[in-house]
This record gives C-alpha cells, sequence and structure tokens, in this order.
C-alpha cells in the first residue's frame, strides 16, 4: 500500500517550496492536514498534490490568499457550496480576464516600440 509522498516530493512534483506547503497547511488552504508518517512527517495523498496543484494555477492567476481560503472553506462544506463555488470561480475568471486584456494592451505598446526601433535601425525613421 502507498503511503503517500513526502512534502520534498510534493515540492518537487508541484514547483512549491516545502515552506510554501507548510504556509498553505498554517493558511487554511489544505483540505485537510496531511496525515502524519510513524516519523511524525506529513505524508501527501494524490489527492493533497492535485488540490495543491489547483492552488498553485488560482495563485498564478492572481487569486489572493483570502479568496483561496474561502474556496477551500466552500469546498470542505461539501456538496450544497456548488452555487457559492462557481460564483467565487466566475469573479476569479473576470478578474483573470481583466489582467490578459490589460497584458495585451501593454504588449501592444511594447510591439509598437520594438518596430519603431526596427525601423531606425534600417535608417527608414
Amino acid at each position: 500500500m502507498d503511503d503517500g509522498m513526502t512534502i520534498a516530493q510534493v515540492a518537487q512534483r508541484t514547483g512549491l517550496t516545502a515552506h510554501t506547503l507548510r504556509y498553505y497547511e498554517r493558511a487554511g488552504l489544505m483540505l485537510e492536514p496531511p496525515p502524519r508518517g510513524d516519523n511524525g512527517h506529513r505524508r501527501y495523498t494524490e489527492r493533497d498534490a492535485d488540490w495543491i496543484a489547483l492552488l498553485t494555477r488560482l495563485r498564478a492567476s492572481g487569486m489572493p490568499i483570502a479568496a483561496m481560503r474561502r474556496y477551500a472553506e466552500l469546498v470542505r462544506r461539501g456538496r450544497d457550496t456548488y452555487v457559492a463555488r462557481k460564483e467565487l470561480l466566475e469573479a476569479h475568471r473576470a478578474d483573470v480576464i481583466a489582467k490578459i486584456e490589460q497584458l495585451r494592451s501593454d504588449l501592444e505598446i511594447v510591439d509598437h516600440k520594438i518596430d519603431l526601433y526596427s525601423r531606425r535601425i534600417m535608417g527608414e525613421e
């Protein structure tokens, strides 16, 4: 029987540090605290690793820790929270779309400057 993954294995798999994984646990972001092995060390399950991967994507896309904590609380409360979870994720999606649009606009300016310098280098301006 598989006794789970160590914190180092989960850190390598997710790209997070062991410190961040422990922080996620302290911050109430885990669905449940990872069980401890006979030696007292955390042993993460596949479910834990999948959850951490989701948290990583939410954080990378700009979701605040407080919203991540709220989402984790809703998931822990069960099926009756599907509507609230969906609403939370829809609000986050709208934020991500707004950031993407801002980045597209910023990129247009960068592209414009690159084009300007390309023309100057070629002697067209």
